[in-house]
This record gives structure tokens, C-alpha cells and sequence, in this order.
């Protein structure tokens, strides 16, 4: 291998996500521009192993850490990048893959290695909620308390996180937090307080419609308590990046934001649920890492969310579909396994 070429890791998270790491890989050999990269690809054992990996990428010089995986690996390979000289590359295959679609990386592979081809690199910004890195959003109140009956679910997908979320909203009870920035203290009774460097949690829902990831503020959105008969609209709204039109929606932009609350409870970063205390601090960490994004011509066209929505809802039933043939392949196997003894 050519000592000039940029050295890329694809770091894969084996479990995340339902898509099939297998043949990403394939892609990769085949798409990846061998004039101009060396590569490697190293495997996640156990929760926080990317953090390890991408560090030591770091410490041998790589140009280039790919993540493939969901928002989860996403975060763990970012946090190690931040304020380094190597640029996070992403092949997004989670369910929510909220950076990317911010980023207008496409959610199919061979697009995504195309772009890393270019090795266009911009700066973005990132957060820290209690010490802990986040990209996207982060937060208290309903989204982070479905973000843990999501994570204990046993299944991802499209369909897993709405089927939590409406089991969950009809028995929500809104809590009251205290907001403390450098321009004042605010008081809300809320149903969430979400902390956003990215407009979306994932699957296009815009919880920030007007968050930026190089404006070097955090958009804080206050969505107030609303009524059953409300829901349809606001789930219209959430999933048309027009949230901010609602009654219930509430926002400013700051620096740091501390969050006041009257127990202890879970907080999200980046979708990951974590038990957090009372009082949280969240700040804005300005162009701290550098990401491979798509040119002009490369980003999205605008897909519709709703239709974008329908098209992973068939990809993940698709998928689901396939594991399921798997299944029944390998309990066929050990069926044949059992009778070949038995001759």
C-alpha cells in the first residue's frame, strides 16, 4: 500500500442497527477509491468499545474513523475525535441516524462511501450534557424516558421506537424544570426539554427545525403539556419540520443551560438514556470535530419526511423479514444435524 494514500478505520458495531454489516463491507472493497485510501476494519466487543477504538485510531495518525452503526456508535467513535486532527466518516445504518440525515448523508451505503470518496471535511459543533458528548440533541423529560424503554426493547427499528413512544405518551406526566442561561431563568412546566446542535433526533423528527451544527449555540426547545386530541397536529408538525408553529412549542438559543428539576431522573444523550441528578449542565462546544459531509450535488434532494418515513418503514420490515428467514434457516440446520446423528 502506497505510503501517500490517507489511512481510513471503518470501526463496525456488529449488533446495531438491522442492517447488513456483511455486505456494507462488500460495498466498501468495491466502491472504496483504492488510488486514494488504505483502510482497515476494526469491530466493537462490548458497550464503550468504540471509544477505544477510535482513540487509538487517533493515536496512529488516521486520517479518516468511519462509524458504521447507529447514533450510539456514532457518538462513542465522535467523542474520541473531538479536537483531533482525524475526521469521522459515517455509513449510517442505526434506526434513528440523526447526524446523517442533518448532515444529508444518504442512508444507503454505496452513496455514503461515494461521499466519503470526496473526503469533503467541514468543522461542526458538538455538546456536553454532565460531561458527556453529544451531536445531535440531548435532553430531559419524555423523549429521554422513551429513549430507555426503547433501549430495553430487545428490537430496533422505525416501528419499535413509535410503538414505544405511543404507549408510553397517553400516561406521560409532565414535570416542571427550571431553566438558568446567562440571559435569565425561565420556568416551565413541560412535557420535554430538548437540547439540540442538530435539528432531528432521527427518522425526521425535527425537534429543533432551526437548529444549525456550526452556529455555535444550543437550540433549546420547551414542548408544554398538550391534550390527547392535540397529538395528530403535533406529530404532523414534528415530522414536517414545523414544530415551531405549534402553541405548546417554546425556544431559545444559548451558550450553556443549566436544567433544575426536583429529582433525579433519566436524561438522554443522542438517544442513549443515562440516570442523571436534579441539576444537569449543558454546553455548546464550538467547530470541535471534523466530519466528512456530502457536496452540494451529493447532499439529498429533499425527500418528503413522510415519504422518507414509509421508505424505512419497508426497509425495516424488510429486514425484519430477512432475519426471520435466517432464523428458520438455522433452526433447519440443527433439525437436519439432529437426524444426520440419529443415522
Amino acid at each position: 500500500m502506497g505510503v501517500d494514500k490517507k489511512k481510513i478505520i471503518f470501526i463496525v458495531n456488529p449488533i446495531s442497527g438491522t442492517h447488513n454489516k456483511d455486505q456494507i463491507l462488500d460495498l466498501v472493497d468495491k466502491t472504496l477509491d483504492k488510488n486514494i485510501y488504505q483502510w482497515e476494519t476494526w469491530y466493537t466487543q462490548y458497550a464503550g468499545h468504540a471509544v477505544e477504538l477510535a482513540a487509538k485510531a487517533v493515536e496512529e495518525k488516521t486520517d479518516i474513523v468511519v462509524a458504521i452503526g447507529g447514533d450510539g456508535t456514532i457518538n462513542e467513535v465522535g467523542r474520541s475525535l473531538v479536537h483531533t486532527d482525524t475526521a469521522l466518516g459515517i455509513i449510517p445504518c442505526g434506526s434513528g441516524n440523526g447526524l446523517a440525515r442533518h448532515l444529508q448523508i444518504p442512508l444507503e451505503a454505496k452513496k455514503a462511501l461515494k461521499i466519503i470518496n470526496k473526503g469533503i471535511v467541514e468543522y461542526i459543533d458538538y455538546g456536553r450534557i454532565n460531561g458527556l458528548c453529544f451531536f445531535c440533541t440531548c435532553g430531559v423529560g419524555f423523549d429521554a424516558f422513551v429513549s430507555l424503554k426503547f433501549a430495553t426493547a430487545g428490537k430496533r427499528g422505525v416501528m419499535t421506537y413509535l410503538e414505544k413512544t405511543l404507549q408510553e405518551g397517553l400516561n406521560y406526566q409532565p414535570e416542571t424544570y427550571e431553566l438558568e442561561t446567562a440571559d435569565g431563568t425561565y420556568k416551565f412546566k413541560a412535557f420535554l426539554v430538548a437540547c439540540a446542535n442538530a435539528s432531528q433526533y432521527g427518522n425526521n423528527a425535527y425537534i429543533a427545525p432551526a437548529a444549525n451544527l456550526t452556529d455555535g449555540l444550543l437550540d433549546i426547545t420547551v414542548l408544554e403539556p398538550f391534550t390527547v386530541l392535540e397529538v395528530p397536529q403535533l406529530a404532523f408538525q414534528l415530522f414536517n419540520k414545523k414544530l415551531d408553529q405549534n402553541s405548546h412549542f417554546k425556544s431559545f438559543k444559548c451558550k450553556k443551560l443549566t436544567i433544575k428539576r426536583q429529582h433525579p431522573g433519566v436524561m438522554h444523550f443522542d438517544g442513549d438514556p443515562i440516570e442523571g441528578d436534579a441539576t444537569i449542565e449543558v454546553e455548546l462546544i464550538p467547530k470541535g470535530l471534523k466530519v466528512i459531509i456530502p457536496s452540494s450535488e451529493d447532499a439529498k434532494d429533499g425527500t418528503n419526511p413522510v415519504v422518507q418515513m414509509a421508505q424505512d418503514y419497508i426497509r425495516d420490515i424488510k429486514e425484519r423479514n430477512e432475519m426471520i428467514v435466517d432464523n428458520i434457516h438455522e433452526r433447519n440446520q440443527k433439525i437436519i444435524q439432529k437426524i444426520t446423528k440419529k443415522l
